[in-house]
């Protein structure tokens, strides 16, 4: 694999992660950097293994070898391999409580935290503008559109106040339409809080339209075969899609997955 090695420390790093469940090899050496502010995306086929690859660095899942390792606030780096709580992580499905309300829900991390309810309310209200999400504190959940839900469960994950977001596919359940508005405001509400993030992707015209690199991912057990830098910087909009760099992107990204 072509290295791309920046000059900014990385703010997280995966390093020869290996995973079996019973006698079937899932993932084999994977190895995965990000630095502070970028926004890397895991490209591969349904099923590869990039959710496994999440919960190892979740610390959901223990790696059977390897470790994960995350920079402390004077840059040194410390295992966190089987440890939660030190990454954010947003599931496919926003995953809101029915019971409460967008205000609540988005709210819960800083209540877990240990903040009073009543100021917990009120800090996460300072940012629903920011979100897109004025004047839906006192809505619940099965009020809102697919693609409101996913912005209150992206502000949730951000206000768990962790310097890293694991985004697993959070557009995928959205209709096209709705996709392609939630991932403009995505690229600009990115812009503002410059959260390091890896995101899961299947989707070709995703992972360039939102992405500083690519991870190639595929095989039986799965690896890292290839990474990408988009020349282009982000933010970038629909007419960047219809350019001659994306398309030899695509065509580039379509024979390494093969």
């Amino acid at each position: 694999m072509e290295d791309f090695a920046s000059s900014a420390p990385d703010i997280l790093r995966a390093e020869h992660i290996c995973k079996a469940f019973a006698d079937k090899q899932v993932l084999r050496d994977v190895n995965v950097r990000l630095a502070p502010g970028e926004l890397v995306c895991i490209l591969g086929v349904s099923g590869v293994g990039k959710t496994t690859l999440f919960n190892i660095l979740s610390g959901l899942l223990p790696p059977d070898s390897g470790d994960v390792l995350l920079a402390d606030e004077d840059g040194s780096m410390k295992s966190i391999a089987g440890e939660t709580g030190h990454l954010s992580y947003m599931l496919q499905k926003d995953m809101l409580l029915p019971h409460k309300t967008i205000q609540d829900n988005v709210a819960l991390p800083l209540l877990l935290k240990g903040m009073k309810k009543a100021d917990a309310r009120r800090e996460a209200l300072r940012y629903f503008d920011r979100f897109g999400l004025a004047g839906c504190q006192q809505k619940y959940p099965v009020q809102l559109s697919g693609g409101m839900r996913q912005r209150a469960a992206l502000l949730r994950t951000w206000l768990c106040g962790n310097r890293v977001a694991l985004l697993d596919e959070p557009f995928s359940a959205l209709d096209t339409l709705t996709r392609t508005a939630v991932q403009e405001w995505y690229l600009q509400v990115m812009e503002e809080i410059r959260m390091s993030t890896l995101f899961i992707t299947h989707d070709v015209d995703e992972a360039i339209l939102l992405s500083d690199r690519i991870y190639i991912m595929k095989g039986s057990p799965a690896a890292m075969t290839d990474e990408l830098r988009i020349p282009t910087p982000r933010p970038r909009d629909r007419d960047y899609m219809l350019s001659e760099e994306v398309l030899a992107l695509k065509r580039q990204i379509r024979e390494l997955i093969g």
